[in-house]
Order: structure tokens, then sequence, then C-alpha cells
């Protein structure tokens, strides 16, 4: 069963906000010079986040679902631009459904490249819950 693709826009001051929650600073995050300097195309979304939204997008298709585990290779940045911002694709593709448990094989793509490797999310539907 495919689901639907859910696109999220990922923005500097995204960015900002999540270096904020996460503690995680690294100026390829927010600094265009610092980025380029360490042979960066640009300012890049955390790796981290770019899975969160790809977690966001499971939370999505299986409402109330406990998510039992996400997994993925980060393979290719998500360059962010300083104005406006850049869209970050998820699509899913139910694999396998047992034992209460749904395997979710993921595709994350932005500007037309894969930006993680090999997403999976295994979820536990809300009934299925002991």
């Amino acid at each position: 069963m495919t689901l639907p693709t859910r696109t999220f826009t990922v923005t500097r001051a995204d960015l900002v906000r999540y270096a904020e929650a996460s503690g995680d600073h690294n100026p390829i995050h927010q600094d265009q010079a610092v980025a380029e300097a360490v042979g960066l195309p640009g300012v890049i979304a955390h790796g981290m986040y770019t899975m969160a939204l790809a977690a966001r997008a499971v939370t999505t298709w299986f409402p109330g679902a406990e998510v039992v585990s996400l997994g993925c290779k980060f393979t290719h940045p998500v360059v962010v631009p300083a104005e406006g911002g850049v869209d970050v694709e998820v699509a899913g593709e139910v694999k396998d459904a047992a034992d209460g448990l749904t395997t979710v094989a993921l595709t994350v793509t932005s500007g037309g490249q894969k930006v993680l490797g090999m997403p999976r999310a295994v979820v536990r539907e809300a009934a299925d819950r002991a």
C-alpha cells in the first residue's frame, strides 16, 4: 500500500529552533561561510532534523500508533537557502503488516535527490498495544 507523500518546507529559522532544542549548535547548520569553508554547498539541515520529518510523516499516516523503530543512513545533505526554504518530501510504502507491527519503507528526497538511505519505520497501532 502506497501512502500519500508528505512535504515539509525547511527554513533557516527551523534550523535555529532545532539547534536550540537539540543542543546541536554546529555552525554548518547556520553559517553560510563556515559551511562553505568545510566544503559544503551551503548551510545544511541537521540530519536528525531530516529524520524527524520522516518520523512526523509516519505519525500522520498512523495517528496514535507507537513508532517502535525508525532508522536510516544520512546520504545527502539538505541545503537550506538563506531566503525562503527547501522542501523535503517523504513518501512511504507499507511493506509488511504482521503480529501487530507494520513496516514502512520510506523515500525521503529534497530537490529530487534522496537524502536518507534505507529509511524504514516500524509502527504498532494503538489497538495492538498490550
